[in-house]
């Protein structure tokens, strides 16, 4: 096999000519990207069309950073907010209505702990995978292999290391669990303060209640 074909059964490869040769698309997309006329929200549309392997509805707040884009899949309806990082090495499937705050980085790229090993050129790339209605808080990294399950919200700061379930508000290093999502959180938009008045009204409507 050669180093691409082992990339992609998600054995240990070595970045050689032809892994960079298949990164030459991604760096062209990425580049005209993050140079583009912030807005020109239609050509920013555009581009991140022809990058990612599946985009429906998705917008992506330059400056935006990927391996490969062919290895990304994101669900319809998500939002990516400025200086994204997706080492993309393994798949990175990212669900509907996801928002991706400032400053993340979802990497599935790692390299061996042992120095020895490590300084042989080895690395690999482990899946991650982000349900649905996931929120992702400024400053996130997650990690290779992560799953975090549908309607979690990941607080700022974060990083991720371990599988979060779904429904449930998490945070910290290593990201953990603090607290499950509840009915009661329909009201409230910030800690106590809750909606009120027309916009509420309009929060019911928009949410189908």
């Amino acid at each position: 096999m050669n180093q691409c074909e082992q990339r992609d059964l998600g054995l240990p490869y070595i970045s050689d000519e032809m892994v960079f040769e298949e990164q030459k698309k991604a760096r062209r997309l990425t580049q005209e990207l993050n140079t583009a006329d912030r807005s020109d929200y239609a050509k920013i549309r555009s581009i991140v069309s022809a990058l990612f392997a599946k985009a429906e509805n998705v917008f992506v707040n330059p400056p935006f950073y990927c391996d490969y884009g062919w290895n990304i899949e994101i669900g319809k309806d998500v939002f990516i907010n400025y200086n994204c990082t997706i080492l993309d090495v393994a798949k990175v499937k990212i669900g509907d209505r996801c928002q991706i705050a400032p400053n993340v980085s979802i990497y599935t790229a790692g390299h061996p702990v042992h120095p020895d090993t490590r300084n042989t050129g080895y690395e690999y790339g482990i899946e991650v995978t982000i349900g649905d209605n996931v929120w992702i808080g400024g400053n996130t990294v997650i990690c290779p292999g992560v799953s975090i399950g549908a309607n979690t919200v990941i607080g700022a700061g974060s990083v991720v290391t371990r599988d979060i379930p779904e429904w449930v508000i998490a945070a910290g290093n290593p990201c953990r669990v603090i607290r499950s999502i509840t009915e009661a959180d329909r009201n409230f938009y910030f800690r106590d303060q809750r909606f009120e008045g027309e916009i509420l009204e309009d929060m019911m409507r928009r949410s189908g209640r």
